[in-house]
């Protein structure tokens, strides 16, 4: 006698927090989760580390970098010049967009990101040091045209 099959389930709703009631998002200061929490809370308490968090003043402008050690997204108030990596204690710095620039290296054409103002910037991916700044390189000139 045949088995009958069970249909699939149908898979839950995603969540959509009620009209009349405000969220707002910050990363947990212990597992880096996304933390959603109502808008007047003062501190957080993590569902999967129980680590509590701090909730910023409302108003306070965010923003976000990669770590360099370890590549965790981390969340800091805007105007902060350097940020400690919860993770691997890496220090970083916040630089605002207009504080940096782009070139690409000279040996690999990857992307680099460096302080502007900066003489030369090495690449994380094949240790080149590209030389930046009001005088092009010879290496540059090479891989611009």
């Amino acid at each position: 006698m045949p088995v009958p099959l069970a249909p699939y389930p149908t898979p839950p709703a995603p969540y959509t927090p009620p009209a009349n009631s405000t969220q707002s998002q910050l990363v947990c200061s212990g597992c880096r989760n996304l933390l959603l929490y109502p808008v007047g809370a003062s501190s957080v308490c993590c569902a999967v580390c129980n680590a509590v968090t701090a909730v910023p003043p409302p108003g306070t402008e965010m923003a976000q970098l990669v770590c360099g050690g370890c590549h965790t997204l981390l969340m800091y108030i805007r105007g902060a010049t350097s940020v400690q990596c919860s993770c691997c204690h890496t220090v970083n710095l916040a630089l605002e967009a207009n504080q940096v620039a782009h070139v690409n290296c000279g040996n690999c054409r990857m992307l680099l990101m460096y302080q502007y103002g900066a003489r030369s910037v090495k690449c994380a991916v094949c240790n080149f040091v590209t030389t930046v700044g009001a005088s092009t390189s010879m290496t540059e000139q090479k891989f611009s045209s």
